[in-house]
């Protein structure tokens, strides 16, 4: 390559890297064109993008970008997929893709913020509910503290009132 495309390469890398909210490495060796275009499709449906890159250009573009722990998960030949809003929808669409065609692709690895994550952890990541369910979930956790706070302070109450009405009821007879 030329040097000048190599840094086009470098830069374009670098921006991908630093826009990303979640980055995770796959091998890509095994997987025909055809389905590579396939899952290149699925994930830009979430918004994520795939790329095959060369390590020695990953590692100068990660350098620039502030990711050097990118590279600890950057080992032979590797495909990134870079996800730019939603975390877990690359993950999803990864795993998926690899459960549904019985494909050779392996994830390596991510990395999440700063944090690298092992591929357990991305898969993990994947297995997660959608995000309208985990917030209704949370929601609904949140509201059995509370709930529990008003029957305890409720109860007390309803019992003196339960007495004090059996009072004034013997009075008035």
């Amino acid at each position: 390559m030329l040097r000048e495309k190599k840094m086009q390469i470098v830069t374009k890398l670098a921006d991908d890297l630093s826009r990303s909210s979640i980055i995770i490495a796959t091998n890509y060796q095994g997987l025909p064109a055809k389905e590579m275009a396939e899952l290149r499709n699925a994930l830009a449906t979430t918004g994520a993008e795939y790329h095959v890159v060369k390590n020695t250009l990953a590692c100068f573009a990660a350098d620039r970008a502030g990711k050097r722990q990118l590279m600890d998960i950057i080992e032979g030949p590797v495909a990134l997929a870079f996800g730019y809003g939603d975390t877990v929808n690359p993950a999803k669409v990864l795993n998926q893709y690899i459960k549904s065609t019985e494909s050779p692709l392996q994830i390596r690895g991510g990395l999440l913020g700063e944090r690298i994550l092992t591929p357990e952890e991305v898969i993990s990541l994947a297995n997660l509910p959608p995000k309208e369910v985990f917030i209704s979930q949370l929601i609904t956790q949140l509201r059995i503290p509370m709930s529990t706070l008003h029957n305890t302070l409720n109860y007390p109450l309803q019992g003196l009132l339960t007495v004090l009405e059996g009072r004034t009821q013997k009075f008035r007879e």
